[in-house]
């Protein structure tokens, strides 16, 4: 619109003529002739460019997309899922990654799913710091779909990362996950970054000050590293483990991973795991196992023994003859009129042989 003002006020107070007034604003003289014929631009139609090569895969990345509606919002699909799977599942359709990504942006701004990560580039030094967090995700395992604790840990100097899954994110799971991350790594990193989470934090003091429970204290002192923990409602200051979430999530939980027990969705998630050792991450010039190799011998040393990781616990026994530990009831051997236990069963849950509970749970 502004350029067409410019021809018109150009050809009536300036130049004077269309050749003219072309050579001097560096246009077309058709250009000159439309703007001299009406002030408004025509609307120029676009002509829709022929697409031979996407035109079968479009079906199934609409079906991929429409799916994705109705599922988690962290378990959708990426561009490059998707291209993986159309590779995979119809390997007659050949197409460019590149069209793909295009095609997949252009259908998730009409659909709503675009969204936008930035993310700033820091350094670490070998086997410093590494960050934890929890994350959910759905899983189907054995025939039904449950939502899924998964514990991560990942190092911010090689990039390497473990996934645990749990059906609870309580203490004892949260400890064994350390462990067991500590010998996938090989060692035990300087320092560890959490968010203000109720398995180590029991109140949050002025500053970075925390009040840490006592088994969380104990466990730290037993590895030998030390904790620190983010500012509240401040989950970019471990964006390592954050990103690494939801990275693993779209990469290897996308669709929903289907498993006979947790057993089996860990020796997946293993694999997983495993298998992003070949990656190289950003700029970076080696892989995360090379990089994992060479972080090993930088890491604090395992310990001897492991923690003890039974939670002790000292119910009281009901009128039923039931303890109630967490959220489960157990009976308990209650004296008869011969001196033994009773064989009654319990109103509660319906034991006919009494458990014995030691106050450990």
């Amino acid at each position: 619109m502004e350029l067409f003002e410019t021809i018109r006020r150009e050809y009536q107070f300036g130049v004077g003529t269309i050749k003219g007034v072309a050579r001097k604003l560096g246009i077309h003289r058709r250009m000159v002739r439309e703007a001299l014929a009406d002030a408004v631009p025509k609307q120029r139609k676009k002509s829709e460019r022929a697409r031979p090569r996407l035109e079968p895969a479009i079906p199934f990345i609409d079906t991929i997309l429409e799916k994705d509606l109705a599922a988690p919002r962290k378990q959708r699909h990426t561009a490059h899922r998707i291209y993986d799977r159309l590779r995979m599942e119809k390997p007659e359709i050949e197409v460019a990654e590149a069209t793909v990504r295009k095609y997949v942006r252009e259908k998730k701004l009409q659909l709503g799913l675009i969204q936008r990560e930035t993310f700033v580039p820091q350094s670490y030094s070998w086997g410093q710091e590494g960050q934890v967090d929890w994350y959910e995700m759905s899983a189907e395992l054995g025939g039904e779909e449950q939502t899924v604790q998964m514990f991560c840990l990942r190092s911010m100097a090689s990039a390497g990362a473990f996934h645990q899954a749990y059906p609870h994110a309580s203490q004892q799971a949260f400890l064994e996950a350390h462990e067991l991350a500590f010998h996938y790594f090989g060692g035990v990193f300087h320092v560890l970054r959490y968010d203000n989470l109720r398995s180590a934090v029991q109140r949050i003091l002025r500053g970075s000050q925390r009040e840490e429970t006592a088994r969380f204290i104990a466990f730290r002192s037993h590895w030998g590293y030390e904790a620190e923990f983010c500012n509240r409602a401040r989950g970019n200051e471990k964006g390592g483990v954050e990103g690494e979430g939801g990275f693993f999530r779209r990469n290897h939980l996308v669709p929903v991973p289907v498993a006979r027990d947790y057993a089996h969705l860990n020796e997946l998630l293993r694999e997983a795991s495993q298998g992003d050792e070949h990656r190289v991450v950003g700029d970076r010039s080696l892989s995360v196992g090379v990089a994992m190799a060479m972080e090993r011998e930088h890491l604090l040393p395992l310990a001897k023994e492991g923690f003890d990781l039974a939670a002790v616990r000292f119910p009281a026994v009901n009128s039923s003859g039931c303890v109630k530990v967490l959220t489960n009831f157990y009976s308990v051997p209650v004296g008869g009129k011969d001196g033994g236990a009773s064989q009654d069963p319990c109103r509660l849950c319906g034991d006919l042989v009494p458990g014995q509970v030691r106050g450990a749970a």
